[in-house]
């Protein structure tokens, strides 16, 4: 499992950086605006692109760092903690996105995907380990 969720991570990164390029790149010259709702440029420009003054694809980056790294130790129960509040705010940025922005990022939900799977895939080796665990006598 640890190497799935590794490979899921090291995708979360590589998603995060184009997000982050986006992030710096001048309006106009984005290769992943499709139309008028799906347009990255517009997302990663937005006011909501940034957290206390860092790209909130910065954060992402060091966040998919952080669950690589903990699945690599097969810490699996610690690695909950960061997947779901990834996944938490991942779901709050697709809620702007779909109710505030009317715009969709590509790079947005594809990592949403990433961290739904691997908050799935932790959950479910968590509940695991607990199910094999023998109960004292």
């Amino acid at each position: 499992m640890k190497y799935l969720l590794l490979i899921l991570a090291v995708l979360g990164v590589i998603v995060s950086s184009l997000a982050l390029r986006e992030h710096y790149r001048t309006y106009g010259d984005s290769p992943c605006s499709i139309n008028e709702r799906w347009d990255c440029g517009v997302v990663n420009h937005s006011p909501y692109a940034m957290l206390a003054g860092i790209p909130v694809a910065t954060l992402g980056i060091a966040g998919y760092i952080l669950m690589g790294v903990l699945a690599l130790l097969r810490s699996y129960r610690l690695l909950l903690v960061p997947t779901f509040a990834g996944l938490a705010f991942s779901l709050y940025l697709a809620n702007i996105e779909a109710h505030v922005l009317g715009v969709w990022c590509i790079y947005c939900v594809i990592s949403l995907g990433i961290i739904s799977l691997m908050s799935l895939l932790t959950l479910g080796t968590v509940v695991a380990q607990l199910m094999r665990k023998p109960s004292p006598a």
